[in-house]
């Protein structure tokens, strides 16, 4: 079965430590990109709110060899990097065994990176390979894909549907929250009661569906 993971690398042990030095406020977003080769990830989203302060000149980080900036629009910067693979870092425990690199976004104080592994022990691989290399990784989320399920299968209707995701496409169950219900309501055009009434059933059945077992 399939497994998805959640790793944290501290800022300072990951490449482009430069970057959070010269910018405040900055997230970068490596580019999903499959790796071939050396290839991998060969470029990033930098954003923050004066990219114009960074300098292109991150060679001095041993885990780089060169980057180049292609584009940069307002608040963000698009990047092309050449890794330095020589250089061990959760990209290189990436290229030497059979995991997947879903998402890595580097905030201020750390990167969270989203693998994915075929089976528990491509992924048993990948943590004893940071191991054994001295790769200071932190597990924070693990769970097995289970198959996708239809909208019948939950049981909702298709108002609940629709509450449900404009909730969450709109921070609704962020915390704290970005949109209220009447935001909600606005954007679909109902009343606060009818969005409260949607959430709720709709929640009931999720839970009730995926949850609850029939002893429970």
């Amino acid at each position: 079965m399939a497994i998805e993971a959640s790793f944290t690398v501290k800022q300072a042990d990951f490449p482009l430590s430069a970057v959070f030095e010269q910018l405040t406020d900055v997230t970068i977003e490596l580019d999903r990109i499959v790796p071939t080769g050396e290839a991998i990830i060969p470029y990033f989203w930098i954003s923050a709110d004066d990219t114009g302060k960074l300098t292109t000149d991150l060679s001095a980080d041993i885990g780089i060899e060169q980057v180049k900036i292609i584009d940069q629009v307002e608040k963000q910067m698009f990047v092309r990097i050449d890794w330095n693979l020589t250089h061990e870092s959760i990209l290189t425990a990436i290229v030497n065994t059979d995991i997947t690199l879903l998402s890595g976004i580097g905030k201020e104080k750390r990167w969270t990176f989203e693998v994915r592994a075929s089976e528990q022990q491509d992924l048993s691989d990948f943590q004893t390979y940071c191991q054994d290399h001295d790769i200071p990784i932190e597990l924070t989320e693990l769970h097995a894909i289970s198959s996708l399920r239809s909208d019948r299968e939950y049981d909702l209707t298709d108002g609940q549907r629709n509450a449900l995701i404009i909730a969450y496409s709109n921070g609704y169950y962020d915390s704290p929250r970005d949109a209220t219900q009447d935001d909600l309501a606005d954007e679909l055009g109902i009343t606060r009661q009818a969005v409260s009434s949607r959430l709720k059933r709709g929640m009931r059945r999720l839970v009730a569906s995926t949850l609850i077992t029939p002893e429970e």
